[in-house]
C-alpha cells in the first residue's frame, strides 16, 4: 500500500461540494453526468487494500483514523468516483451498547453476549454521546482533509433492524430465524431494543455530519427477510422515527437488500434517496416510488466479473431505463465482491460517466 495519506489542510468548499454531480442527483436536480460511486469500494479486491489488511486486523482498520483514511482515500483516487464513503462497519456501534464484538479470520462477525431473552435488553446500555465513537468522527475529519476537495463523502450506519438482526444471533445468518423469533415472541422487547438502536444511531450519524460528511447511508442488508406486514409493524414506525432525527442538512440515503416489495414502505419511512438492489427493474421500481425521491443502483455485483462488452451492454440497460432522468445515483445492488477484476471496476466507472457526459 502507498504510504499513509497525510491531510492536507485544504478545507472543503461548500458552493464546490453542493454543486458536485453527487450531491445534485441526491437533490433531484440535473448533473454534468450521472454520478457513481460503489459500496465496499475500499475492500479485498484492491491489492492496497490487501497489502494493508496483511499488517493490521480488521478491527484496528476501523478504529485507526489514519488507516480508515488511507483506505477511503487511495481508493477514491484509484477508481475516480463522484463520491467516497466512509470506511468503517456497521457493527462498529454495538461496543459502546454493551456487545463483545470480535470479528474472526474466515468467519466474520461473532457477538460473545447475544441478546436472547426479553431481559438480555436491559443490558444494552442507551447511547448517550457520540464520544466511545469518536475515532469513527475523528476519521470523518481526517478523511475529508484528504480527500479531493470537490468529492463528497458519505457517511454511514447499519440500520436498527440488520443490526439488531446481528445482535440477537451473535453473528450473520442465512435465515434469521432467531431474530425473527425473538421479534415474533416479545414485541415489547423487541420495541426496546430498536428504540435504543434508533437513538444511538442517530447520535453515531449526526456526529458524523458535524464531523464534516456530506451524506449519509443507512444499509438495512437483511430487511429483505421481512414481508411488508411485518415490516409495517416491527420496522417502519421504527424507521420513521430514526430519519426523523438525522441532520436535515444532508442527504440520506435508505437502502437494503432483497426489498422489491418494500420499496414503498421504505421511502415513507424515510430518506432522500431509495438505494436498489439487482432484483428490480430500476425504471419500473422508480414509477413506483414516485417522483418524491432519487434512486441509487443497481447493477449486479457479479456482472463485474463478466467480459467487458457485457458489462458495457448491463450499465447501457441500467442508464436506459434510468432515462436521463434528475436524481439516479450509479451503483451496485449490494457490495463489490472480494476477487473482483480491479480493472473492471476502473471501466465500469468510465462507462458511466463516457455515456452520460452532457457537456
Amino acid at each position: 500500500m502507498p504510504s499513509p495519506i497525510v491531510p492536507a489542510p485544504q478545507p472543503a468548499s461548500p458552493d464546490v461540494l453542493r454543486d458536485s454531480p453527487f450531491l445534485k442527483a441526491c437533490r433531484r436536480e440535473p448533473a454534468e453526468i450521472t454520478p457513481v460511486w460503489l459500496m465496499r469500494q475500499a475492500g479485498r479486491y484492491m491489492s492496497e487494500y490487501r497489502e494493508l489488511r496483511a499488517k493490521v486486523s480488521f478491527l484496528d482498520l476501523c478504529k485507526r483514523p489514519e488507516l480508515a483514511t488511507e483506505v477511503t482515500v487511495t481508493a477514491a483516487e484509484v477508481l475516480g468516483v463522484d463520491a467516497a464513503i466512509l470506511f468503517a462497519d456497521i457493527l462498529l456501534i454495538l461496543e459502546p451498547l454493551g456487545f463483545q464484538l470480535e470479528f474472526t479470520k474466515g468467519e466474520g462477525p461473532a457477538i460473545h453476549n447475544p441478546v436472547r431473552e426479553a431481559g438480555d435488553v436491559d443490558r444494552v446500555r442507551p447511547l448517550q454521546t457520540a464520544e466511545p465513537l469518536g475515532f469513527v468522527a475523528d476519521a470523518v475529519r481526517s478523511i475529508r482533509a484528504a480527500l479531493n476537495p470537490a468529492t463528497p463523502l458519505i457517511g454511514f450506519a447499519g440500520a436498527p433492524f440488520t443490526v439488531a438482526c446481528y445482535a440477537i444471533e451473535g453473528g450473520g445468518s442465512r435465515h434469521y430465524e432467531k431474530a425473527k423469533a425473538f421479534m415474533y415472541r416479545d414485541e415489547g422487547a423487541w420495541n426496546v431494543l430498536m428504540s435504543r438502536l434508533v437513538d444511538a444511531t442517530a447520535i453515531y450519524l449526526n456526529s458524523q455530519v458535524a464531523a464534516g460528511a456530506q451524506a449519509v447511508q443507512l444499509f438495512d442488508s437483511w430487511v429483505g427477510t421481512l414481508s411488508p406486514a411485518d415490516y409495517r409493524r416491527f420496522v417502519q414506525p421504527h424507521m420513521r422515527r430514526l430519519f426523523g432525527q438525522l441532520d436535515p442538512s444532508v442527504p440520506s440515503i435508505h437502502f437494503g437488500t432483497d426489498t422489491g416489495l418494500l420499496l414503498t414502505l421504505q421511502r415513507d419511512a424515510g430518506g432522500s434517496v431509495i438505494g436498489l438492489d439487482w432484483r428490480v427493474e430500476l425504471d419500473e421500481a422508480w414509477d413506483r416510488l414516485g417522483p418524491s425521491v432519487a434512486v441509487q443502483g443497481n447493477l449486479d455485483p457479479v456482472v463485474l466479473f463478466a467480459p467487458l462488452p457485457e458489462i458495457e451492454r448491463q450499465v447501457g440497460r441500467i442508464l436506459d431505463q434510468a432515462g436521463g432522468r434528475p436524481g439516479h445515483i450509479f451503483n451496485l445492488g449490494h457490495g463489490i465482491l472480494p476477487k473482483t477484476p480491479v480493472d473492471h471496476v476502473r471501466a465500469l466507472i468510465d462507462m458511466v460517466h463516457e455515456k452520460t457526459s452532457r457537456n
